[in-house]
C-alpha cells in the first residue's frame, strides 16, 4: 500500500471484522493506511432463512489478521499505541459469561429467522421506531436475540440468564471481550443503536423495550463512546496493555472517513448488502421508511445520522452466480456482466429474503421481470450489477424526501465501487455525481480516526481527513428519458415484488 509507513512510528491497529472477511490496516499519525491484509469468515446456511457465522472462526479470522499487521510493523519499526475496531453490526452473538465460550452460532444480521417474532409485536412497531429510530424488521438484534431465548430450546439461554451467567452481544462486544479476556462486556453507541433496546433520547437501553422483547439487561454489555476506552488487550501477547480505543459499526466509521459532515451529504457503502447514511445533525423524529441512528460518539458529543438498510447488494450477485454454477461466483458474474452493454429489458429485485429500506417488507421476494427469449446469462449478470444501483437509488430518493432537499451527489465506498459500470451505472440512474473512494476500505480508517481522538492524536476527525486522498468524480451521462424509461421499469418489478405474498 501507499504511502510507505514512517520508520519508528506509533500506528493504530485497525479491524473491520465484515460479514464475508475480516480485515486489518495499520494506520500511521499521519491518517493514512501503511498495511492493509484480509482474511476470508464463511457463512453458514442452514435453509433459506436461517444464516450464521461461527464466533469463533471470526475470533480466529482476528488473531490471524492482527498476526499478519503484527509482523508488518515489527519489521517497519512500528509500535502499535491503540486497537480500533469496525463490525458487522446487527448479528447476534451469545455466549458464557465465566468461560468466554459461545453458546452455538452467531445469528447473522441477515438472517430472517425471526419474521414471525416482529409479526407478534406488530402493534407495537410505532412505539419501537420512536424510541429507537428503527423500523420492527427481523433485522434488528433485540428479535434476533429474543429468538435464542424464546425459541431455541437447544440451549440454555434463559438458565445462564437466570444465573448471571449470559452475555449477549453484537461482534464488537464479542471481539471486546475475547480482547480483554472477560475483563471488558461493552459496546458503542452506533452498534448498540442498531438492537432497537437503545432509547435515542436517554442513549440507554429502554426498560419498556427489555420487556417487550423479553431480553434481560443483566446480559447486556456496557455502552460507550464510539471514541473511548474499552480496555486493554490481554488476549494477544504481542499486544499485551495496548488499550482499545474505538469501536463503531462498519458503516458509521465509513461515514465518519467521508467528512460527510455538511447539510445534503450521502453516502452509500457498497459491500454484501449496503447502507446508505447521512448525518442529520441534532435528534429528530422519525422518517418511516428510514432508520433514524447514532452516527457515532465521542466523549463530548453523540452525532445522529438517517440511513436506509439494504439486505441484498454484492450477496445478490453471489447468489446468481450460485445460480449459475459459476466456480467462482461473484468475480466470474462480473466478468459476465461486462460482455453486454446493458441488461436489455431485464430486471432482477434480489428480495430473497425480502426488502429493506424504503420497504421493509420481510414477505416480498425476488423475481426476474421482462424474460425474453433473446436473454442470456450475461443480461441476468448484468440485471444483478444493475440491481444494486437502483436499490440504492431507492433509498437515495427516500432521503431526499424525508429531508425535504435535492441531494447534489453520493459518495461511494466499498469494493464494489472498483466496478467502474457499477459506478458509471449509479451515477446515471441517479442523475447526479458519485464521489468514489479512492480508499476501499474506509470502516478501518474512520475506526482508527475514532481511535486516535482517544489517544489525542488530533483533536478533530478532519485533521487525518485533510491528509488524506479523496474522490474521482464520476458523472452521469445518461439521457433523462432513457433514465426515466429504466428507473420506472425497476419501479414495476419491485411493485411485483411487492405483492407476490398476497398474490
Amino acid at each position: 500500500m501507499t504511502p510507505s509507513p514512517e520508520r519508528d512510528s506509533e500506528v493504530i491497529l485497525s479491524i473491520d471484522q465484515g460479514t464475508t472477511n475480516t480485515k486489518a490496516m495499520l494506520v500511521s499519525r499521519s491518517g493514512n493506511p501503511v498495511f492493509c491484509t484480509a482474511t476470508a469468515v464463511p457463512l453458514l446456511q442452514s435453509h433459506a432463512d436461517r444464516i450464521e457465522q461461527s464466533p469463533r472462526a471470526i475470533w480466529e479470522s482476528l488473531l490471524s489478521v492482527s498476526a499478519k499487521c503484527l509482523s508488518y510493523a515489527a519489521q517497519a519499526s512500528c509500535r502499535v499505541g491503540g486497537i480500533a475496531i469496525s463490525n458487522q453490526r446487527e448479528t447476534a452473538v451469545a455466549w458464557h459469561r465465566a468461560s468466554g465460550e459461545p453458546l452455538g452460532n452467531a445469528v447473522s444480521w441477515q438472517c430472517r429467522r425471526s419474521a414471525e417474532i416482529c409479526r407478534t409485536l406488530l402493534q407495537h412497531s410505532h412505539a419501537i421506531q420512536r424510541r429507537t429510530g428503527l423500523p420492527l424488521d427481523p433485522l434488528v438484534t433485540a428479535s434476533k436475540w429474543r429468538w435464542m431465548l424464546v425459541e431455541d430450546r437447544d440451549r440454555p439461554y434463559r438458565e445462564l440468564a437466570d444465573a448471571d451467567n449470559l452475555c449477549l452481544g453484537t461482534v464488537d462486544s464479542w471481539l471486546i471481550y475475547k480482547l480483554t479476556q472477560g475483563r471488558v462486556h461493552a459496546t458503542d453507541h452506533s452498534n448498540a443503536s442498531r438492537t432497537a433496546l437503545l432509547n435515542l433520547r436517554s442513549l440507554q437501553w429502554d426498560d419498556a423495550l427489555l420487556a417487550l422483547f423479553d431480553i434481560p439487561g443483566s446480559a447486556l454489555p456496557q455502552i460507550l463512546p464510539s471514541s473511548g476506552n474499552f480496555g486493554a488487550c490481554t488476549a494477544i501477547p504481542e499486544l499485551r496493555g495496548v488499550p482499545i480505543v474505538a469501536a463503531v459499526g462498519d458503516s458509521h466509521a465509513a461515514l465518519a472517513a467521508r467528512g460527510c459532515e455538511t447539510a445534503g451529504a450521502v453516502k452509500a457503502t457498497y459491500g454484501t448488502g449496503s447502507s446508505l447514511m447521512m448525518l442529520s445533525g441534532a435528534l429528530r423524529e422519525e422518517a418511516s421508511s428510514l432508520a433514524h441512528t447514532v452516527a457515532w460518539s465521542t466523549a463530548n458529543e453523540t452525532l445522529y445520522a438517517l440511513e436506509g438498510n439494504i439486505a441484498m447488494t454484492g450477496s445478490a450477485i453471489q447468489w446468481v452466480g450460485e445460480f449459475l454454477g459459476l466456480e467462482h461466483p461473484v468475480d466470474d458474474t462480473t466478468a459476465l456482466a461486462e460482455g453486454v452493454d446493458d441488461a436489455a429489458g431485464l430486471f432482477f429485485v434480489p428480495a430473497m429474503a425480502g426488502l429493506g429500506a424504503p420497504h421493509w417488507d420481510a414477505n416480498a421476494r425476488g423475481l426476474i421481470s421482462g424474460l425474453c427469449k433473446s436473454h442470456r446469462a450475461a443480461h441476468l449478470a448484468r440485471a444483478a450489477v444493475e440491481a444494486i444501483a437502483y436499490q440504492v437509488a431507492d433509498v437515495f430518493h427516500a432521503m431526499e424526501e424525508a429531508t425535504q432537499s435535492t441531494l447534489p451527489a453520493l459518495y461511494a465506498d466499498g469494493g464494489a465501487t472498483r466496478n467502474k459500470s457499477l459506478m458509471q451505472f449509479q451515477a446515471d440512474i441517479l442523475g447526479r455525481d458519485v464521489l468514489r473512494s479512492n480508499i476501499e476500505e474506509l470502516s478501518c480508517i474512520g475506526a482508527a480516526w475514532l481511535g486516535g481522538l482517544t489517544l489525542g492524536w488530533w483533536r478533530t476527525l478532519a485533521e487525518p481527513r485533510d491528509r488524506v486522498a479523496h474522490a474521482e468524480r464520476i458523472r452521469p451521462a445518461m439521457p433523462e428519458g432513457e433514465r426515466t424509461r429504466l428507473y420506472a421499469g425497476w419501479k414495476t418489478a419491485v411493485r411485483r415484488s411487492l405483492a407476490q405474498v398476497s398474490a
